[in-house]
């Protein structure tokens, strides 16, 4: 005779609390996996060797690129204001990040069978709030670490400070993001948290390429203000963790579960090396948040004219496409004043970027053959009619640029902006992934030569460009 299952309910009230049921669920869990501890502790060991040893050495040879004749000379003062201007725009774009992740996510059958129980909701996502808590702020700290010695910071106790002011920013960040995931969809502070160092950056950016194309020298400051940034990270940190704490009732299924689809597509595309599987989530949250439109008619003209008004009004409704194109223009001019060498190569690839983010159009029709045969026509013809927009965008911005470069032989830039162009309609018309084709025997392992080919549609010929402008610019 056996016994009977033991409960997890509270005999009080007859509702699990959330440490019970977490104990069961690792119960249950560890029934189906041999893995020790040491193992565990094993497999972080040597992650954490591969990324403290290959990061420092990205980090001196970085230093060593930045200080070599090929890079060129640039004023400190200004490649300190413009890495200033970079964190900030990193800062805005992380932001960006643990908003579109959650920060708290749950996968479907966890939703199912805990977030939809009458569990203690704090309790349950306290010990997850947590852990995240820990890893953000480990994370920046190693982030503040490699940002000093990328700027030639060698002393321990500055290296220290730096990474005190990391980790304070980033545990700040993380707490504040669970705020505002808890917040309702019509408050305002997490956009304006994220677009203020967007802001700070694009101003920062236009005053030191300003100042320096004057000839003005920018004064870089004698001492790193790691203390300062930390002294304040510190009780925003405090703050943003008791206001999370309070707020983690709040966190609703609804979002929980949207961060968790977002994270599954992106750990897709990696796996499968088909980034158009997250590009389609985003799109697709992006058009959605859009909700109504206001129809307009398309002005006279045949059938080829009204398809290029429509590409021209996807822009109208995509703002941040335009807004992307016009900052890769202060980019390119900030990277011709910190890396003079290198202008020529950063104008190929920031034009490409710049191009790729007009081919919205063009990628529709690409994937989807249905709208194709809806729309008539030849592919080629509707493909030509979609190029449109991107070619005058990749060629206005590369006049816009021409000033941040060395002029080479008559026939290079025509060439360079024709084969950015290239490049972007190749990336945009590219077909689904085949995953059948040939696969190589390396030392390294087995190598998909075929889905490497199939995913470099575009960026090889991008990768041709630069050489091309290296060695002849």
């Amino acid at each position: 005779m056996t016994a009977p299952p033991a409960t997890i309910a509270d005999p009080m009230t007859g509702v699990p609390t959330a440490r019970q049921l977490r104990t069961h669920l690792r119960r249950a869990r560890s029934r189906h996996h041999d893995h020790s501890l040491s193992d565990v502790l094993g497999d972080a060991y040597v992650i954490v060797l591969f990324v403290g040893m290959y990061g420092w050495f990205a980090i001196s040879a970085s230093r060593d690129m930045l200080d070599s004749p090929t890079v060129g000379q640039a004023e400190p003062g200004v490649r300190w204001w413009l890495a200033v201007a970079a964190l900030l725009a990193g800062a805005g774009l992380a932001w960006r990040g643990l908003r579109a992740l959650g920060p708290l996510l749950v996968t479907p059958a966890m939703q199912s069978w805990a977030t939809s129980a009458p569990v203690d909701r704090r309790a349950w996502l306290a010990p997850r709030f947590v852990l995240l808590l820990l890893g953000a702020a480990a994370g920046t700290a190693a982030l503040g670490v490699a940002v000093a010695a990328l700027g030639g910071v060698s002393d321990p106790a500055a290296l220290g400070w730096a990474a005190a002011a990391g980790a304070g920013w980033g545990a700040a960040a993380l707490a504040l993001s669970v705020v505002a995931q808890s917040s309702r969809a019509s408050r305002r502070w997490p956009t304006l948290a994220g677009a203020v160092p967007m802001v700070a950056a694009a101003v920062l950016t236009t005053v030191v390429v300003l100042t320096g194309h004057l000839g003005d020298g920018l004064p870089r400051p004698t001492t790193t203000p790691t203390i300062a940034l930390f002294a304040l990270a510190v009780p925003l940190a405090g703050l943003g963790t008791i206001l999370a704490v309070r707020a983690l009732p709040r966190v609703d299924r609804a979002t929980l579960t949207t961060g968790a689809q977002f994270a599954n597509a992106a750990a897709t595309a990696t796996i499968l090396l088909d980034p158009s599987m997250l590009a389609s989530l985003v799109e697709s949250r992006r058009w959605r948040r859009i909700g109504r439109v206001r129809s307009r008619r398309f002005l006279p003209g045949p059938g080829w004219w009204a398809l290029l008004q429509a590409d021209v009004r996807r822009l109208r409704r995509h703002p941040s496409a335009v807004l992307i194109w016009a900052t890769l223009i202060g980019v390119q001019y900030a990277a011709a004043l910190a890396l003079p060498g290198l202008a020529g190569a950063a104008q190929v690839v920031f034009a490409y970027l710049a191009a790729n983010r007009l081919t919205g159009g063009l990628r529709s029709i690409s994937r989807s053959a249905g709208l194709r045969r809806a729309l008539g026509g030849s592919d080629n013809l509707l493909r030509g009619i979609h190029v449109v927009v991107p070619a005058i965008g990749a060629g206005l911005w590369w006049l816009l640029t021409l000033p941040t470069v060395d002029p080479g032989p008559a026939w290079l830039a025509p060439t360079l902006a024709l084969g950015v162009v290239l490049a972007a309609f190749r990336s945009g018309t590219r077909p689904p992934i085949n995953y059948g084709g040939a696969t190589v025997n390396t030392p390294f392992g087995m190598i998909p030569i075929d889905l490497l080919r199939q995913g470099s549609r575009g960026p090889a010929l991008l990768a041709v460009l630069v050489l091309v402008q290296l060695f002849l610019g």
